[in-house]
């Protein structure tokens, strides 16, 4: 049997943590409309440049080789696994239709999206919790200046606009890797693979996956920065924090690509009509 008082125990546990939990999103709100009102001033003067440019390399540059790499691999696999298939129903040259308009508009910018989570994420968390926890955003609130606007939106800026050229990338690579494969390895036709490619795929394909890279950038960014300046108990807070970063952005990444698919898709058929069978 229940004790006396477990029930309400529960209850109240239960509301505690929705309590904790809307705080914690208030904070984010904060931190996010803080760091992003920055932005504006950044990008027109010449200290924000001063500040973005470096981030802009680690976070941007640093990631392409990662980024081509896995890019590549996704589009062979798609090729590897729709062969057969396409083959058997006479519609192999058809194949890399199907794999580039997937790689452009949908696998580039989560794939892209997941990278920069996983290895600037991380990266950025550390390095400002690090800071945190070691007084470095106190000493620059004593001396006057505001951590945010230093520290967290150059980071939020690079992620911001360099996560639809890395989104580009994987896109391009995609398509290499799996023309690769489709006439390297299956014997394909070149000629058409690529002629029913730039048939198919179109600048709204190309388009969707940018705006979709654009929000999963700066998602990334607000949460990892948001994270490192809040970890608390030294470099176990700061590991904590790092493993936090990274799931709660994949899981935003997961959830916005699902609402922007939403608003994308209904876009397109109230001004373009149904988008067909591409055979």
């Amino acid at each position: 049997m229940t004790r006396p008082g477990t029930l309400e125990q529960s209850i109240g546990g239960l509301g505690s943590w929705m309590l904790g939990l809307f705080e914690q999103f208030g904070r984010f709100c904060m931190f996010s409309v803080g760091a992003i009102s920055y932005t504006p001033l950044d990008l027109v003067t010449r200290r924000g440049w001063k500040h973005l440019i470096p981030q802009a390399f680690a976070i941007g540059t640093q990631s392409v080789p990662v980024i081509m790499l896995t890019g590549a691999f996704v589009g062979m696999v798609l090729v590897v696994q729709g062969w057969a298939q396409f083959d058997n129903a006479g519609l192999a040259d058809r194949l890399g239709v199907i794999v580039n308009i997937s790689v452009a508009a949908e696998l580039g910018p989560v794939l892209a999206g997941v990278m920069l989570a996983g290895r600037v994420g991380g990266a950025l968390t550390a390095e400002l919790g690090t800071m945190n926890v070691t007084e470095q955003l106190l000493a620059l609130r004593s001396m006057g200046c505001d951590p945010i606007r230093h520290l967290a939106t150059p980071r939020f800026l690079a992620c911001l606009l360099l996560s639809p050229i890395l989104a580009l990338y994987a896109d391009l690579m995609g398509a290499f890797g799996a023309w690769i494969i489709y006439s390297g390895v299956y014997g394909g036709e070149s000629e058409p693979y690529w002629f029913y490619t730039r048939q198919a795929v179109e600048y709204w394909d190309l388009g969707t996956g940018l705006v979709k890279a654009f929000f999963f950038g700066g998602a990334i960014g607000l949460v990892s920065c948001y994270k490192g300046f809040h970890c608390k108990g030294g470099a176990e807070g700061v590991g904590q924090a790092c493993t936090q970063a990274f799931v709660i952005s994949f899981i935003l990444i997961l959830v916005l690509d699902f609402f922007l698919n939403l608003v994308i898709n209904g876009l397109y058929e109230n001004l373009y009509g149904y988008r067909g069978l591409l055979f």
